[in-house]
Formats: C-alpha cells, structure tokens, sequence
C-alpha cells in the first residue's frame, strides 16, 4: 500500500480553480491506479475520477465531465486534479486513493481501493 498526502484544498468563489495534489510514498507508484473521490456532508463518497495504471487513461463522474482533470507524474510520485469552473455543489472534503486495479485498470468505487489520503477541504462559496 502507499501513503498518501492531498494538499491545495481552500475557498474559492464559484467560478474559481483550485489544483489539488497528492503525494505518495513507495517504489511502485506506477503499479496503482489513483483516483479522487469526496464528501459532504450528509452525503456518501463519491467518485470523482481516475487515473488508470496502465495507460493514464482518465475517468471522470458525470458532474465534473469538462470541468475537471486528473495527471499523474510517475518520476515525482504525484497526481493532481485541476479544477476549474467550480460549482457551490463541488464543496466537499477530496481525498485521493490508490490501488492496484486488475482488468480494467481503472475504478471510482470507493471499497475497491484501500490507500487513502487524510483529505483536504474544498469550499465554493461566494
């Protein structure tokens, strides 16, 4: 498994950006798969969206399609999710995760992953 760390959460008004980043520790961070999920309040986590191991491909949850982008860079063992145009509804805690997904390479299910970050805060208020 890997450590993770998140950092660059923050308020911001709608309309703003914020770049998360996640730094991870361990030899074989080309081997996971890493994605971003988050939660209000009230609410159950969600998948926001996925690196894939394999092939960088990218996946994105329908709500932050066009808004939203995930990287990775293999040499610094880091990930980042740019996003851009956000939305009071995008308030949430983000936490980024990774895992070794078989098959598909790819996930946005929560229990599918089993290193986790501590999360940071992002707030989209005016």
């Amino acid at each position: 498994q890997l450590q993770l760390v998140e950092s660059g959460g923050g308020l911001v008004q709608p309309g703003g950006s914020l770049r998360l980043s996640c730094a991870a520790s361990g030899r074989t961070f080309d081997y996971y798969a890493i994605a971003w999920f988050r939660q209000a309040p009230g609410k159950e986590r969600e998948g926001v969206s996925c690196i894939s191991r394999y092939d960088g491909n990218t996946y994105y949850a329908d709500s932050v399609k066009g808004r939203f982008t995930v990287s990775r860079d293999n040499a610094k063992n880091m990930a980042y999710l740019q996003m851009n145009n956000l939305k009071p509804e995008d308030t949430a805690v983000y936490f980024c995760a990774a895992e070794i997904i078989y098959g598909s390479g790819w996930s946005l299910i929560p229990a599918d992953f089993r290193s986790w970050g501590q999360g940071t805060q992002v707030t989209v208020s005016s």
